[in-house]
């Protein structure tokens, strides 16, 4: 019987780091709700994506494997889904009804990649070829075309309230039609449910009523490592010289991002992860009155984060802990197997969402899957990260305390010790006492290199690439700002990526 087997509720969300929640102590954020699972569960504290950009990141979760086997560590618009099991098809193979919500970020769009159905909200990219569900949804309101007449870039920092009614804003649509597909559910069979929110990425939309209630809650500054230009250095020299080269291409970038400017940024996100989490208490609420609650498996998780500002840098595709570290909250079902009230320090990736989810519901994991169940015994000693290719590249390899980040033009290292510095102030590269962790941590990274990247190595040592100037380029597209979208744009350049992803 269906009710004999637990079902399963996947949450994910875009941007959203691993310290923004109350339970991790944060000064400033509201997310009772999260605290609230988080209590009930395990919080596990060192969780990572292994490629912190959407579209590799998701094809991670989705497969249980590495960007190296799934073969996206850039951002690839038109790849296909790898010929690989996927997490909801495993689960339909098992006899469960696998349906998901949101953002799915596939091509083509409507590749339902194992689920049952999909109910999509694609962030306005009909030139992808696909009308979502969420733009049907706004056209039935008679808002055809509007969801980005709020004149707000994905790609970019800019914020005001949400334009249209609040039925109307993804982060409702979203949890509303989870809610509806849950109570939709076939009470034959046990559901694999993925809920996938679109925000806090970009566009900084969120409802007026949310960002009214942080006008009395101070906002806490970014940090700045003593590696890192001050903001207020402006492209004047100095650290800012100093930096990797692609630093200087997101600092620079983002210089006129300062001040009090970056507070009310933050405020602005803030707000959309405090509606994310008031709207999962719908949700809950759901499977509470469905009668469910007690036997279904949560997790809730993140692509990537967002550097918000720290260091002077802004969104992903980084290895600093608000790009690559992110929240991983899991409760079990009926079979007492994820403890509440825990933190659990052990290093986890996307990877291991997959094998942790079939594993808790007893399903056979496939034999193509690289993560490991986060309820297991078997414990990783390091976590490797690649991420992009060419100037923007950037390597990690992360062994619990030490974390080395690795930027191929210049051939630049940074190595940083998590355990006394958290914040990544200080960089330990080429200090005489890490030189040896530093050596460990190098000979690692060369042995994961493949591709490409072999380049970067000569007689077994890092070589990269030579280092290149750095020059301001304009933004004209506004980082890849949408337009109206009645009647639809046209299908073109599909393979373009638009922005800064």
């Amino acid at each position: 019987m269906a009710n004999d087997r637990p079902h399963v509720l996947l949450i994910s969300t875009d941007h959203w780091s691993a310290s923004l929640l109350g339970e991790a102590n944060h000064s400033a954020i509201l997310t009772p709700t999260l605290d609230a699972l988080a209590r009930s569960g395990t919080r596990f504290v060192n969780a990572y994506s292994e490629c912190p950009v959407c579209i590799p990141a998701r094809r991670t979760l989705m497969t249980g494997t590495s960007p190296r086997t799934h073969g996206d560590r850039v951002f690839k618009t038109t790849a296909p889904m790898p010929d690989l099991p996927t997490v909801a098809q495993t689960f339909r193979d098992a006899g469960y009804q696998a349906y998901a919500v949101g953002k799915l970020h596939v091509y083509p769009q409507r590749d339902r990649i194992g689920f049952d159905d999909v109910l999509l909200d694609e962030e306005g990219r009909p030139h992808l070829g696909a009308v979502d569900d969420y733009d049907l949804f706004l056209a039935d309101q008679g808002h055809a075309g509007m969801g980005f007449a709020h004149g707000m870039s994905n790609n970019e920092y800019s914020f005001r309230p949400w334009h249209l009614p609040e039925d109307c804003h993804p982060t409702t649509w979203a949890a509303r039609q989870m809610s509806r597909m849950i109570k939709r559910r076939n009470p034959a069979k046990p559901g694999f449910w993925y809920l996938s929110f679109r925000h806090p990425h970009p566009p900084l939309v969120p409802l007026q009523s949310y960002l009214d209630l942080y006008r009395d809650i101070e906002i806490d500054a970014p940090h700045h490592g003593t590696w890192a230009r001050a903001l207020s250095a402006a492209n004047s020299g100095g650290a800012f010289d100093d930096l990797p080269y692609a630093l200087k291409v997101i600092q620079g970038a983002n210089a006129h991002l300062k001040g009090p400017e970056v507070l009310r940024i933050r405020r602005a996100f803030y707000a959309l992860c405090t509606q994310i989490d008031h709207q999962l208490r719908v949700v809950i609420g759901t499977l509470r009155e469905e009668g469910l609650l007690d036997n279904t498996i949560i997790c809730f998780t993140a692509d990537h984060g967002d550097m918000l500002g720290n260091h002077g840098l802004w969104a992903k595709r980084l290895y600093y802990e608000q790009s690559a570290n992110v929240p991983m909250i899991l409760l079990g079902g009926r079979d007492g197997r994820v403890p509440h009230h825990t933190v659990d320090d052990r290093l986890v990736g996307w990877q291991d969402v997959m094998p942790t989810l079939l594993d808790l519901a007893g399903i056979d994991i496939p034999d193509t899957v690289e993560g490991l169940s986060m309820v297991g015994e078997e414990r990783r000693s390091y976590l490797y990260g690649e991420c992009g290719e060419g100037t923007n590249a950037t390597r990690m390899i992360h062994a619990g305390r030490h974390k080395l980040i690795y930027y191929p033009v210049g051939n630049r290292v940074q190595l940083f010790d998590l355990e006394s510095d958290p914040s990544e102030l200080n960089d330990l590269a080429g200090s005489p006492d890490h030189a040896a962790i530093q050596a460990q941590l190098n000979e690692r990274l060369v042995g994961e290199l493949y591709g490409s990247d072999e380049a970067w190595i000569k007689d077994d040592q890092l070589v990269g690439l030579p280092d290149q100037q750095w020059a301001p380029r304009p933004n004209r597209n506004l980082s890849g700002q949408r337009g109206q979208h009645y009647p639809m744009p046209p299908q073109i350049d599909a393979d373009k990526v638009v922005g800064a992803p």
